[in-house]
């Protein structure tokens, strides 16, 4: 038994982890885990929000709903932008081994993990077409992997 620790992924010394597109089904498995850490970041948001509006409740269909939505909005985008850009997975991609590589196979550039989450959006406002197409596609691109140029790959067991 050697006291050197192992070669990191992708050295020489050691193979290269492999991954492969992840299907529709992973990708919805792994919405439905992150809605409990954003659950918690909207609650928190939405409490500082009331808080510094005096403990106004925020009325339907006025502008400070509007900027409510806004803020929201932006804190479930850097909840996924920095989460992917730090290991390539959020929460509930880690549990299923699920990652958003750049189309090289690297971690993707800030940019394009904001492209990312902007078209998902609009995929979901769309009724989930976006999602859909990853049954069309040969290799299970969504419309936010093709507006982004980033694969979401399941990691194989190491």
């Amino acid at each position: 038994m050697s006291d050197d620790p192992a070669p990191p992924p992708g050295s020489p010394e050691r193979p290269p982890v492999s991954a492969h597109p992840a299907h529709l089904g992973w990708r919805l498995i792994a919405i439905v885990y992150d809605l409990l850490p954003l659950m918690a970041l909207w609650f928190v948001t939405s409490l500082a929000i009331y808080l510094l509006d005096g403990q106004k409740e925020v009325q339907p269909g006025s502008l400070g709903a509007r900027v409510e939505l806004a803020v929201l909005w932006l804190v479930t985008g850097a909840y996924f932008v920095l989460s992917w850009r730090r290991g390539g997975h959020t929460l509930g991609m880690r549990a299923w081994r699920l990652k958003v590589l750049g189309a090289d196979g690297r971690p993707a550039s800030w940019k394009a993990l904001w492209i990312r989450y902007a078209v998902a959006g609009a995929s979901l406002l769309a009724l989930g077409l976006g999602f859909v197409w990853t049954l069309f596609d040969p290799e299970r691109r969504s419309w936010h992997d093709l507006a982004s140029r980033t694969r979401f790959v399941r990691m194989d067991r190491a």
